[in-house]
């Protein structure tokens, strides 16, 4: 591969591989309707903790890789752009707290490091939500719902860098299949679970065998997205494909695949209670 080639992947995966940390959603304010394509498969969880940029040095070449008219691109900003502005609202509104509520605030995140102790990545649920302490109280319901736009936020922001690498030139036919699996992936992925968002919403209060309902179809959902984003993972399996590319976009599943589990396991001891 041409050295200005490389460079232009390095300002992609160099600029790209670590988000900001997540904005706060109210999901009540949700209108996602997106469609399910594929059919559910077991989920199977990998454990990735290497950071793959530890040894990447900064880019000295500028690419522009988006044209603005691709429609495609503008939609994935857009969806984008609404689960930051969301995240954002939740945010300054758990942020935005006086003295006298710190002792709210205290409980509020004491209740969310009680309830962390049922997911598998504890010390990530915890980090991942305490910045919405305020807005999720100690509430069970607020707890799994921002649990989930954390982790569809977390799957948008993926999905939007993996479109950027399926409009690269410069990668090998391999790598460029395994790419385009991996957008496929976390397409349905973000469209099963911005549903399960919109299905808590449509819970409402809902009781008995219309609770269970409302929680098997999230639950079904939120499983089918992580064997999407195992299926990436898998496709860059052998030695041939090894390289940044792979250790960045397994690194992104990684992290999406784990948030989401969490949010699965939270939601699973939800719906046991009620």
């Amino acid at each position: 591969m041409p050295t200005w080639q490389l460079d232009i992947l390095s300002v992609i995966l160099y600029t790209e591989y670590t988000p900001t940390p997540p904005a706060q959603v109210s999901t009540e304010h949700w209108a996602i309707n997106p469609s399910s394509r594929r059919s559910d498969l077991s989920p199977n969880h990998p454990s990735i903790n290497s950071n793959p940029f530890s040894t990447l040095s900064p880019p000295t070449h500028q690419a522009t890789l988006q044209p603005k008219e691709d429609p495609i691109f503008l939609s994935n900003m857009a969806k984008s752009s609404l689960v930051l502005l969301l995240l954002a609202i939740l945010y300054i509104d758990g942020t935005a707290t006086s003295a006298s509520t710190t002792s709210s605030s205290a409980s509020a995140t004491n209740f969310i490091k009680a309830s962390c102790t049922a997911t598998t990545y504890p010390a990530l649920c915890v980090q991942s939500l305490s910045l919405y302490a305020t807005s999720i109280n100690q509430s069970p319901r607020q707890l799994i719902q921002t649990a989930l736009a954390v982790s569809l936020d977390k799957a948008q922001s993926t999905k939007t860098f993996v479109y950027k690498l399926t409009k690269f030139k410069g990668v090998k036919p391999r790598e460029k299949a395994a790419i385009k699996d991996c957008f496929e992936e976390i397409d349905d992925t973000v469209d099963r679970l911005a549903k399960s968002v919109k299905e808590l919403k449509n819970m409402g209060s809902s009781k008995g065998s219309d609770f269970q309902w409302h929680i098997s179809n999230v639950q079904t959902w939120i499983s089918a997205g992580l064997t999407d984003e195992n299926t990436c993972v898998d496709g860059f399996a052998g030695k041939a494909l090894n390289g940044r590319i792979k250790n960045s976009i397994k690194a992104r599943f990684v992290h999406v695949e784990r948030v989401t589990s969490n949010a699965l396991a939270l939601i699973n001891k939800f719906g046991s209670k009620y």
